[in-house]
């Protein structure tokens, strides 16, 4: 495995975040990891500068892994619900609420010539450690499983429901055809 490090998304990191949305014809064709932000959807913005006033103001948090050349290969992104109040099967999730979260992980996103190497959990795990760091709480994210079955990278947005297990998230209810609601608390840090 490549040596990769972990690095928060901010101001100082923006451009090694842009160039990886760019290398990746901004995301789902243009997305900007913005799709589960409030901004998601309004008419007459770009994508682009709505993320970039988000973390140049701290109000978007992600994880970036970044390789030996200093590029950025992928990304976690996670906040709070106030932050990303957009979610997917929003239909059958509200039809029996589970516990409110106090964190959501919406967007895991690997470069596409990276895949397979740990990208995702890396960043996974960077972001499962800030979250520890800034109180902790409970934690939510919205995966697919994949076991047994071939699963188009499109549907995989937050995750796997085997990555999320395999760091003791657990699932909470089915929300779509293979989309499972996977909870995990994490207790604030004693650092």
């Amino acid at each position: 495995m490549k040596p990769y490090r972990t690095l928060l998304l901010d101001a100082s990191t923006w451009d090694l975040f842009a160039e990886l949305v760019e290398r990746n014809n901004g995301i789902f064709g243009g997305c900007w990891c913005i799709g589960f932000h409030p901004e998601c959807g309004q008419r007459g913005i770009s994508y682009r500068e709505a993320k970039e006033a988000r973390v140049r103001s701290g109000n978007a948090h992600h994880v970036l892994v970044v390789d030996e050349d200093g590029a950025a290969q992928g990304w976690c992104q996670w906040g709070s619900p106030e932050e990303l109040p957009n979610i997917k099967h929003r239909r059958e999730y509200n039809k029996s609420l589970p516990d409110p979260p106090d964190w959501r992980i919406t967007c895991i996103f690997v470069d596409k010539k990276h895949r397979g190497q740990g990208i995702a959990r890396l960043a996974l795990e960077g972001a499962l450690k800030e979250i520890e760091k800034q109180g902790g709480g409970l934690v939510e994210a919205i995966s697919e499983v994949t076991a047994g079955r071939q699963a188009h990278g499109r549907f995989l947005f937050s995750g796997t429901v085997e990555l999320l297990e395999s760091f003791g998230f657990h699932r909470v209810r089915q929300v779509g055809m293979h989309a499972w609601i996977m909870n995990k608390t994490i207790p604030e840090s004693t650092a």
